[in-house]
Order: C-alpha cells, then structure tokens, then sequence
C-alpha cells in the first residue's frame, strides 16, 4: 500500500513538473485581463464608402464623410 502511494506521489510529481516547464512565462490568461486583454485582439474591419472593401479600422482613413481604405479613395468621396 505505502509503494503505491509513493508511485501516485511520483507521478503527480512528474506531471506538474513537465506542466510547469511546457507552459511559456507570461502566458497566464487571468494576467492578460488585468493588462488591458490579449495583444492580438481582434479589430472591426470597416467597408470603404468608395469602394466596398473591408480593411481594419487602424489602416483605413476616416473623414467627416465615412471611412475609406485609402487617401485616394478619400479623395474621390462617398460613391452613389
């Protein structure tokens, strides 16, 4: 009875050993809410008023017209 016990502890042993060596630093998910969320959080994807393709907001152009995936298209204005 006390061998296995002791084979129980072992292996308990190994398997939170081998947990805590694969996991990388700074992967703990409560951490990254306390930091403002993950670093790869997804961002809305916005249509262009000229022409229709969606790009992420952080690299379209916004105007007081719409929003536009690129200067030009900002330029040419909303399509009718």
């Amino acid at each position: 009875m006390r061998n296995l016990l002791i084979f129980i502890l072992v292996l308990v042993v190994i398997w939170w050993v081998r947990r805590a060596l694969s996991k990388p630093r700074g992967s703990d998910p409560r951490a990254a809410g306390r930091r403002g969320g993950p670093k790869n959080a997804p961002e809305p994807m916005l249509a262009c008023d000229q022409c229709g393709v969606h790009v992420p907001e952080s690299e379209g152009v916004h105007d007081d017209n719409g929003f536009f995936c690129c200067e030009e298209h900002r330029r040419l204005g909303v399509r009718r």
